[in-house]
């Protein structure tokens, strides 16, 4: 179970974050710096500060230039242009790719790689495949499942404002129009997650990843205000995950639930030590930018020694309910059948 996943030519090469989901990706919003709630569904006079995009810094709006990232990236599959354009003009796919964007589709390079882009794009908009709505909570919240106890505790803990808060961020109740939740508001967010020291690139201890404000991301580089924060995942099919966060430092989903209550009280646990065994607190974020880390419920009141907001039965609980945002316990999306 690796951190971040081996690519290159060779698959060799490591990159420095973790794979994000490519599910239910047609719920993000355009990356928008001062990002307002529709009307109809908040109070839309109230700046939700940098929100949308895809990836983990929210620096391409559309499937088909998300495509582009692993296709051409020199540590996923470090193609060129050319070479998948060459790779498409031989394959059996040309032939459905000048059907469907005309016979001159794969005439030049460039509009070769924008046709398998575009495919790509196309591809990720299938409902059934990355958006099914076919959890045990959707079954729940249209009537055709019941949580358990443990289960319902835990999304009452997920939800309490004084326990987890986890809503806050991860929107757990459908829209006014009946839209299902997305559990994300998809804002960018710094919350400080530990310095990953298998990350090959994490040995050199100048380089950060500073998310918005880059590597990966170019247009804010300098911009202070964005530095250190990330794009809010889906935790639809959270359980289903075998690294967490965007650098993949955890691999299981209790701890991660004890990281966000207790990132403040037991720094120790969390963070690395410098050469005197003193701890280091958010050691991967440079401490110009410790201004921008997140300090809302469950972070807020959190110093060293003070109690967490919640105990270890109240984390399985969580945990518990997080199962049931996986995919398949219904064989279809719920809301379209209740719709006919």
């Amino acid at each position: 179970m690796l951190d971040v996943q081996m690519g290159g030519p060779a698959l060799r090469d490591q990159g420095f974050r973790a794979p994000p989901t490519l599910t239910y990706l047609n719920r993000v919003p355009p990356y928008d710096n001062h990002h307002h709630d529709p009307e109809e569904e908040a109070d839309n006079s109230i700046d939700n500060g940098p929100t949308g995009g895809l990836t983990w810094d929210g620096r391409v709006d559309t499937g088909a230039l998300q495509a582009v990232i692993p296709l051409t990236s020199p540590f996923e599959m470090g193609n060129s242009v050319p070479g998948v354009a060459n790779a498409v003009r031989k394959s059996p796919h040309a032939v459905k790719l000048r059907a469907a964007l005309g016979d001159d589709a794969l005439a030049t390079d460039s509009k070769a790689f924008a046709a398998v882009t575009r495919a790509l794009g196309a591809f990720e908009e299938d409902y059934a495949e990355f958006s099914p709505y076919t959890s045990k909570y959707d079954a729940w919240l249209t009537g055709h499942a019941q949580l358990s106890a443990q289960e319902r505790r835990g999304l009452e803990l997920f939800d309490d404002e004084a326990k987890g808060n986890c809503a806050q961020c991860h929107l757990s109740r459908r829209g006014l129009d009946g839209t299902p939740p997305a559990f994300s508001d998809y804002g960018l967010i710094a919350l400080a997650v530990p310095r990953n020291s298998e990350i090959l690139r994490n040995r050199d201890p100048g380089f950060h990843d500073l998310g918005a404000c880059g590597p990966e991301r170019k247009d804010k580089i300098g911009q202070d205000d964005y530095c250190g924060l990330f794009r809010t995942p889906t935790l639809r099919n959270v359980a289903q995950r075998k690294t967490f966060f965007h650098n993949g430092k955890f691999h299981d989903l209790a701890e991660v639930v004890e990281f966000y209550v207790t990132r403040d009280i037991t720094p120790e646990r969390w963070y690395s030590r410098d050469a005197r065994g003193k701890v280091v607190p958010y050691d991967d974020l440079p401490s110009r930018y410790h201004g921008n880390i997140n300090r809302d419920p469950p972070f807020d009141g959190q110093r060293p020694g003070a109690n967490a907001r919640l105990g270890k039965d109240e984390i399985a609980a969580i945990v518990a309910f997080l199962h049931t945002l996986d995919d398949g316990y219904l064989k279809d999306n719920p809301y379209r059948s209740s719709r006919k």
